[in-house]
């Protein structure tokens, strides 16, 4: 069965509102300590964190295992894990206190089959625990799309996908990702286009299909893909 693509808050059931409702005034309570956000109005956070983060849901199966890197405040791994409880995820970031949020965050909204893990990419991607243990690699807006498939794709299995979650103007982008998908053993799989509900704010999603095994070189250290994009 296909997962839904949230259009309202009030589409939700009971108990997903409560832990929505919970998750907000952790994030704004948190936000006063540190940089978690920067949108901090209920309805902003509701659509631009919230539904953007449920955007995702319909191109993920039930039970899938995923990986969250750059997650920051928890987007989009927690919302996702609200709305399909099905899901194991994965959140990962670079700064030790926004994991302390999400392990508070996770306790407190009691989700299971969820962890929080403080880590770089370049350095996680090389962890035989995590590289190529996942169906799924998803990362919503960390960096240009030749650096964020070095990220990304060593996580994934053969067979599995990063979704990469984008604001506007994405085909630059992808003309200059070709050589990155390729050395990484990638396919271009979708671009998806819409906009967020009752909004003019336009979002894409893009699919790449991970097809074989990535040569261990990749990811290059610390900073590298960054500096150097493939």
């Amino acid at each position: 069965m296909e997962n839904k693509f949230i259009q309202s808050f009030e589409e939700l059931n009971k108990n997903e509102k409560e832990l929505f409702e919970k998750y907000m005034k952790m994030l704004l309570e948190w936000n006063e300590k540190i940089n978690l956000t920067a949108i901090t109005e209920r309805d902003d956070i509701i659509l631009k964190h919230f539904i953007d983060s449920g955007t995702v849901l319909k191109y993920i199966e039930k039970d899938s295992k995923i990986i969250d890197i750059g997650t920051g405040a928890g987007f989009p791994g927690i919302p996702l894990k609200i709305l399909d409880k099905s899901l194991n995820i994965t959140l990962m970031d670079s700064l030790n206190k926004r994991v302390n949020f999400l392990n508070e965050v996770i306790k407190e909204l009691r989700l299971e089959k969820i962890e929080a893990v403080h880590a770089r990419a370049e350095e996680l991607g090389t962890n035989v625990n995590y590289r190529e243990k996942y169906d799924i690699c998803v990362s919503r807006a960390v960096a240009n799309m030749s650096t964020l498939l070095e990220y990304m794709m060593p996580f994934v299995k053969v067979g599995g996908k990063c979704i990469c979650m984008k604001g506007p103007n994405v085909n630059d982008e992808l003309k200059t990702a070709g050589n990155a998908i390729k050395q990484l053993g990638g396919e271009l799989e979708g671009v998806y286009n819409f906009i967020l509900p009752n909004s003019d704010i336009e979002r894409n999603i893009i699919i790449i299909r991970k097809k074989e095994k990535i040569n261990f070189k990749y990811p290059r250290k610390a900073g590298t893909p960054g500096k150097e994009p493939l």
